[in-house]
């Protein structure tokens, strides 16, 4: 991947092995914009969750990896929630800062809106990432969503949290 080119990015069912990479995206620094890190309990309820999460049904998780050694360098995946009125598909990712800046997201983000439209389940796709997380922002943009402007979340529940709703049509 040097170069920046992201090619050969490749998204897999999340399984059994993945726990570690789950731990490791718990890190202080990955959840800055997330709440924080979440308790060991939390992370093997989220690991449990990833695991019964198969496409076909309302939710899909993933662990992206990366050429040539194949690493997994974060996770991504989509499911279903309540909207304004409808119900849509959410997507949401995380990538290891390792593999930060060289399209890893943008590839993998790719990727996942193929699967969710391909269920021909929803008529959109959003995004909610944090109006102060430019990185995820600007992924949103290169994938052609649509800012429909900023909303307000509990993330985790409690917790407010200032988004930016973005949409794409599937």
């Amino acid at each position: 991947m040097a170069g920046g080119n992201a090619s050969g990015v490749v998204i897999e069912p999340w399984g059994e092995g993945d726990l570690d990479l789950l731990r490791r995206i718990n890190a202080p620094e990955m959840m800055e914009h997330l709440g924080g890190p979440e308790s060991e309990e939390k992370v093997l309820d989220r690991h449990r969750r990833y695991l019964e999460a198969r496409e076909g049904g309302p939710e899909a998780m993933f662990r992206v990896v990366v050429p040539p050694g194949r690493e997994a360098a974060g996770n991504i995946g989509y499911w279903e929630r309540e909207w304004r009125g409808e119900t849509v598909y959410e997507t949401g990712w995380c990538i290891l800062p390792e593999f930060g800046g060289r399209g890893v997201a943008t590839a993998a983000g790719r990727l996942v809106v193929e699967r969710a439209r391909a269920q021909r389940r929803h008529r959109f796709l959003h995004a909610y990432p944090s109006v102060d997380h430019p990185a995820s922002n600007a992924i949103c943009r290169k994938l052609g969503f649509t800012l429909l402007g900023p909303c307000d979340f509990e993330y985790p529940p409690g917790r407010p949290m200032r988004c930016n709703d973005w949409r794409l049509e599937l």
